[in-house]
């Protein structure tokens, strides 16, 4: 109950729905990358601006009401289920003006920009987190090193 309290908080949801929605993210590139050459094959999607503003509703919902719990809004491809986890499903992404020779709408330019970008804010998460649970460790022990 304590560490619930403690953990459901501050940015501590904010980064764990920001680490489940990246993790899902980089496995999508990996997917859309492994098929590269599937005749084709569609890339998948999944929207960042649609999710950061859903984290930013969310957050906003929380400023109001500090004891509501932290829900993501659903949508097509990010819902919150009844435990309070994220849950992401890709969409496929719509054709562009270009389709290749192959069929497949794949551009491994794009992929690896997506890849960088999504690599970046993950790490970042992650140590943000990192510290936020290297606070409450450092309280828990009543220890300032």
């Amino acid at each position: 109950m304590l560490l619930s309290s403690m953990t459901d908080r501050g940015s501590t949801p904010v980064l764990i729905n920001t680490l489940v929605f990246n993790q899902n993210r980089l496995k999508m590139i990996a997917e859309n990358i492994a098929n590269i050459h599937t005749p084709g094959y569609r890339t998948k999607q999944l929207d960042t601006a649609a999710f950061q503003g859903a984290l930013r509703e969310a957050l906003d919902v929380r400023k109001r009401n500090p004891k509501a719990p932290f829900v993501v809004r659903s949508g097509n491809e990010v819902r919150t289920d009844r435990f309070g986890s994220l849950s992401v499903t890709p969409s496929d992404r719509p054709v562009d003006n270009i389709l290749y020779h192959d069929g497949t709408n794949l551009s491994i330019e794009r992929q690896m920009a997506d890849l960088a970008e999504t690599g970046m804010t993950h790490r970042l998460a992650a140590t943000l987190l990192r510290r936020n649970f290297d606070s409450v460790r450092k309280a828990i022990r009543g220890t300032v090193v």
